[in-house]
């Protein structure tokens, strides 16, 4: 949970005494190993302020991971944990560029600093006293930016874009039930009807059941599935309805839509599989990426592509060899190949990588990678080369 931060934690922390004070414990380890030691000389400088100080400069280090710009920002851990990396908020903001934009659930303020360069009006509003403070003290450089006390529920701005982050925990516990949301999906969505509106939501949400009646865009960030947003018909293209978009820190970023072909070849399986990334998997276009990019699927109901080439930029697997999924024939096989680190992806099939790899006891020196799936009613093991 973290520590409680309260209204007169911040205005110190953020005053030159705090900043000052800050610098000084930041010069600290501060790790789970000299926490205890270094928490008692905090106490010794800095008294009742030791908790505030040493929990800021711990947050501060975790952000870096996550927010750019953030290292003389105010947090609170449940305001971290739920705070949307710098790289997808920019995303989002560019989609909203042009438009005034009121983020009613805005907690410390990352999502307003993405919004602030390309939006001419920025309004934030939040129930909670202290990550409004905050979101002040974070945001003191953006004259744009206008925040204010209100309920999320209840809409206090006109001829604006909204946008909202429900806290996806509910009894202490991360849920995926939009009526367990805080505030709950449904409820926000009835106040915002006719709105143009912007909803971030956990990507395993079941959009379908929901039948949100706009553009579903589930985003990925260096290869990890991060979010899904709603967007109303009103700020997506004619047309679309699903969207990935894949994000990189090492290369440009890509998207595809519904809207594109979806028609694939059914053919044997090529010289490469293709594991997609998990944003095209969880808006459901695999089809639409594999003929996007030459490519087919192994069986109809599962994610893996295959084909002669593998798209640039993209990680492939070249495979070597085929077979049933036979336990002792596998591993007759990975021995004859000198196999020892072992990769074991798997989809469609009831298997537990680490497990498998323990049983199959390889101690040779060549690497590969073993994709298992199942290929209509049979489970498949395809032995390729680890790239």
């Amino acid at each position: 949970m973290g520590y409680l931060f309260t209204r007169d934690d911040v205005g110190y922390l953020g005053s030159a005494t705090g900043r000052a004070a800050l610098a000084d414990v930041d010069r600290l380890a501060l790790t789970s190993v000299s926490l205890l030691k270094d928490l008692e000389q905090v106490r010794g400088a800095y008294g009742d302020r030791a908790a505030a100080l040493v929990e800021t400069v711990r947050l501060r280090r975790r952000a870096t991971a996550k927010l750019a710009d953030a290292g003389e920002w105010l947090f609170t851990d449940d305001a971290l944990q739920q705070a949307t990396p710098t790289a997808v908020a920019r995303h989002r903001a560019t989609r909203l560029a042009g438009r005034a934009v009121h983020d009613v659930t805005c907690s410390i303020g990352a999502e307003l600093a993405a919004l602030a360069p390309h939006c001419p009006a920025v309004l934030g509003s939040d129930l909670d006293d202290v990550r409004l403070v905050m979101a002040s003290r974070n945001l003191s450089g953006h004259r744009n930016v206008l925040l204010a006390k209100a309920d999320a529920l209840t809409p206090c701005s006109v001829d604006t874009v909204v946008t909202a982050d429900p806290a996806r925990r509910a009894d202490g516990r991360r849920t995926h039930d939009p009526a367990k949301l805080q505030p709950p999906l449904p409820d926000l969505l009835d106040a915002y009807r006719g709105r143009d509106l912007a909803v971030k939501c956990a990507p395993g949400l079941d959009f379908d059941r929901l039948g949100w009646p706009g553009e579903v865009e589930v985003v990925s960030l260096d290869g990890s599935v991060r979010e899904a947003c709603l967007w109303s018909s009103g700020l997506t293209e004619p047309g679309v309805t699903r969207r990935a978009t894949v994000l990189s820190s090492k290369a440009a970023a890509w998207t595809i839509t519904d809207a594109e072909p979806d028609v694939i070849d059914e053919r044997p399986p090529g010289q490469w599989i293709v594991d997609p990334d998990g944003a095209v998997v969880r808006a459901g276009l695999v089809r639409h990426y594999a003929a996007k990019h030459g490519l087919w699927q192994l069986d109809p109901r599962i994610a893996y592509l295959t084909g002669d080439t593998v798209p640039e930029g993209v990680r492939g697997f070249r495979v070597l060899d085929r077979m049933d999924f036979r336990e002792k024939a596998l591993r007759a096989e990975l021995h004859r190949r000198d196999c020892g680190p072992l990769e074991i992806l798997a989809r469609g099939v009831d298997i537990d990588p680490d497990a498998l790899r323990s049983r199959l006891k390889l101690r040779g020196s060549q690497p590969h990678t073993l994709v298992i799936t199942r290929i209509g009613r049979s489970a498949t093991v395809f032995l390729c080369v680890t790239p």
